[in-house]
């Protein structure tokens, strides 16, 4: 049997850096013997306070846009006011049904290439539904206390780890931050040997 390593990924649905790498991050999946440990965050965690925010969202947005260009992807940033959590405690949901993926790239495409407000239910619940979870079931999680505690946690666990921001891909004691970092990410689950041929 092949080794295998667990791959942590703390990622927000507001970050556009997290929309860049929803592009590519579930690739490693397919190329590399790694678990996935799906660590997302709400609210501002993992993401800069909002004062300083408002300092680098024209700088930021720049970068994001000069990305999306080389990757052949649209750039429409959603309202500035969006709040991810919603989408975060959804994706708990996704990951147990087994469409993470569908749910992850269908969310942020919707969010940062038709520029919606991810944090109403209204937005969300068709998303849902399109990748095959119902609106019970997802309506259910949202309301769920427990689902805040686990994004609550995981960004405790963030801090733990030494996560600054998001996205942050972890194997073993190796911390990854960025989604330019997803070259160094794949040479060192090459220098693991985990390869997946």
């Amino acid at each position: 049997m092949s080794e295998t390593a667990d791959l942590k990924v703390f990622f927000n649905f507001r970050s556009p850096y997290c929309y860049l790498v929803s592009k590519t991050m579930f690739g490693l999946l397919e190329d590399f013997n790694v678990n996935l440990v799906w660590r997302p965050l709400g609210a501002w965690d993992g993401r800069s306070p909002p004062d300083r925010a408002k300092v680098k969202m024209p700088l930021s947005r720049q970068d994001v846009a000069r990305w999306a260009r080389r990757m052949g992807i649209p750039c429409n940033p959603p309202p500035p006011t969006t709040d991810p959590t919603p989408a975060g405690r959804g994706s708990l949901l996704a990951e147990e049904k087994g469409c993470l993926r569908e749910y992850v790239i269908e969310v942020m495409r919707c969010e940062w290439a038709g520029s919606n407000d991810i944090g109403q239910h209204e937005v969300l619940i068709p998303i849902a539904e399109s990748v095959g979870l119902t609106r019970e079931e997802f309506e259910s999680v949202l309301g769920d206390p427990a689902s805040q505690k686990k994004l609550d946690d995981n960004w405790l666990e963030a801090q733990e780890l030494g996560v600054i921001g998001v996205p942050t891909f972890i194997v073993n004691d190796q911390l990854f931050w960025g989604n330019d970092r997803i070259d160094f990410l794949e040479e060192y689950l090459m220098e693991l040997r985990l390869l997946n041929i």
